[in-house]
């Protein structure tokens, strides 16, 4: 393991839940601002309705 991976666990580890419930909020709202900019850059035609119904499509069945 890297150290800065060591560095990282260190640090959720001393998180409460609600803080790291916080941070998966966070890169969550990250990872939809990113694909609503990826998205309108491949369908500029795309309505705002239609882009983020795409969104919540793709987030809908993602799988990890």
């Amino acid at each position: 393991m890297k150290e800065a991976d060591q560095v990282q666990m260190q640090i959720y580890s001393k998180m409460s839940a609600a803080e790291k419930w916080e941070q998966v909020a966070l890169l969550r709202e990250t990872a939809w601002k990113l694909k609503v900019a990826g998205l309108r850059a491949q369908h500029p035609g795309w309505s705002e309705e239609r882009i983020q119904d795409e969104v919540r499509r793709i987030f809908l069945y993602a799988v990890t």
